[in-house]
């Protein structure tokens, strides 16, 4: 176990905040469509950083922490990427401009941030206080692995009857056009929400969705809630950053989710069977990093295969021509 004081805690949370800050009012301060390569440089800074920080906490804790952090890192990142596919729908869904984009996702951080080290710090004490809970936590993980695999790859979003809109509407009546980045705006002295305001908080939605797989997930690999909630923060950071690098990849990964499927029914397993057999953390590491590889790999050799078979039969007919 991590013993981080109270001072540590803060310390990071200012740290992450500080870096956010910087972000918004320095970097986008102004709104604009975010390139490959600012994407880029964004998503090579927060992964480096990530990193930098498992090194840290390696040498400082030892390597069995350092070990849970990076497992916990990228359980997290992965999971998150089937998050990512949804942003796309959301965004495609209510036409948000690409200029504005980035500024949804950054308070989606803030949101984040609040709700997950909410559900860590409750998470952490329901299985101090009642260690059948890892039990629950490890059928919900299977079960949720299997509907994964089951279910149909594709998803709407639905416009017309959405529950954010449903919730921004008891607050404020929606106007049917952007202002720009705002996210409410008065007419005639009357305050009203822009679509920009339901996008924000429709992402929130989706995050805390995912965040019900992915928390459990990461208490297979560690209890401690430092690591935890700062493997969660760095994911959630660099998944943000990877969205404006790998939006257009995405759709393309068509068999990443059985490898994220995979990758809950093993962790769900590993917690069912740890009070029997503790599976070493090295090998859950190997584990999560192989089968994203192979379901990356596939993913994209197939596309690339759809994407030539058309060329192909055209170039078979006019050989026959």
């Amino acid at each position: 176990m991590v013993d981080v004081p109270l001072w540590g805690w803060i310390a990071f949370i200012a740290l992450i905040l500080a870096l956010l800050a910087l972000d918004l009012g320095v970097f986008h301060r102004k709104a604009h469509v975010v390139e490959m390569k600012e994407a880029g440089l964004w998503v090579a800074f927060w992964v480096s950083l990530s990193l930098l920080f498992g090194v840290f906490l390696w040498y400082i804790e030892g390597h069995e922490a350092g070990l849970q952090y990076f497992t916990g890192y990228l359980i997290e990142l992965s999971l998150s990427a089937d998050n990512m596919f949804v942003f796309v729908l959301i965004f495609t869904a209510f036409a948000v401009p690409a200029q504005y984009q980035h500024r949804v996702l950054y308070y989606g951080i803030l949101g984040a941030l609040l709700m997950r080290g909410a559900m860590i710090l409750g998470g952490a004490w329901l299985i101090s206080q009642f260690h059948w809970i890892l039990y629950l936590f490890g059928a919900f993980l299977v079960f949720t692995g299997i509907r994964m695999f089951l279910e149909k790859e594709e998803r709407e979003v639905d416009v017309e009857n959405n529950i954010a809109i449903r919730l921004v509407s008891r607050f404020a009546p929606i106007v049917p056009r952007y202002f720009e980045q705002r996210f409410f705006v008065r007419i005639d002295g009357k305050r009203y929400a822009t679509p920009l305001i339901v996008v924000l908080v429709l992402v929130e939605i989706t995050d805390l969705m995912f965040a019900i797989d992915s928390i459990p997930a990461i208490f297979a690999v560690t209890r401690d809630p430092f690591i935890v909630f700062s493997s969660n923060v760095f994911a959630i950071l660099g998944l943000r950053s990877m969205y404006f690098l790998l939006a257009g990849l995405v759709r393309r990964l068509a068999y990443l989710r059985y490898g994220l499927a995979f990758i809950l029914s093993y962790i769900g397993v590993k917690m069912l069977i740890q009070d029997f057999y503790k599976i070493p953390t090295a090998l859950s590491l190997g584990i999560v990093i192989v089968t994203l590889v192979i379901s990356i790999v596939v993913s994209l050799l197939l596309a690339e295969r759809r994407a030539a078979r058309p060329v192909t039969e055209v170039q078979s007919t006019r050989e026959s021509q």
